[in-house]
C-alpha cells in the first residue's frame, strides 16, 4: 500500500501554494481566476496527463515499444448544478513507428495500470483515443 501527501496553504485571495516533496504549485483559488495557476479541474486534468505519461514510461521497456515523444489533450465537461464534471475527453499524441496494433496494445496498457485514470473512470466516462503523431 502506497499513501501520498499533500499540504496547501491560502497565500491570501488570489491564491494558494500546494507543497509535496520538495516541489510546490501555485494555485489558481481566486474568484475572479488568474491565468499564471491552474484552478482545480485544470489541476485533476493535469494530474490524468501526468498519469497517462508515466503510464508509457512505464510500459514502454516491458513492451519493448518505441517512440520518440508524446503528449496528452485532455478536456473536462462541467455541469453547473450541482457542479461536476460529467465527462472527461481526451487524446494520447506518440510520436511512433510502431504498427496500429501495438499503438492499440500502448493503450490498453496505459488505461490499465494508471492509478488516477482506474480512479476517474470509476466516477464519470473517460472518452478517448491514443494516435500516431502526424
Amino acid at each position: 500500500m502506497t499513501d501520498y501527501r499533500v499540504s496547501a496553504r491560502r497565500i491570501d485571495s488570489h491564491g494558494s501554494l500546494s507543497v509535496a516533496k520538495e516541489a510546490e504549485v501555485m494555485l489558481d483559488t481566486d474568484m475572479a481566476g488568474r491565468s499564471d495557476a491552474m484552478n482545480p479541474v485544470e489541476l485533476l486534468l493535469s494530474s490524468l496527463a501526468a498519469c497517462m505519461l508515466k503510464g508509457i514510461e512505464r510500459v514502454t521497456p516491458i513492451l519493448k515499444f518505441q517512440l520518440q515523444g508524446a503528449e496528452v489533450h485532455l478536456e473536462g465537461i462541467r455541469q453547473d448544478a450541482p457542479p461536476k464534471l460529467t465527462l472527461i475527453r481526451y487524446q494520447i499524441v506518440v510520436d511512433s513507428d510502431e504498427t496500429d496494433a501495438r499503438l492499440d496494445l500502448l493503450h490498453r496498457n496505459v488505461l490499465k495500470y494508471g492509478t488516477i485514470s482506474n480512479t476517474l473512470s470509476a466516477a464519470l466516462p473517460l472518452e478517448g483515443n491514443l494516435i500516431r503523431k502526424v
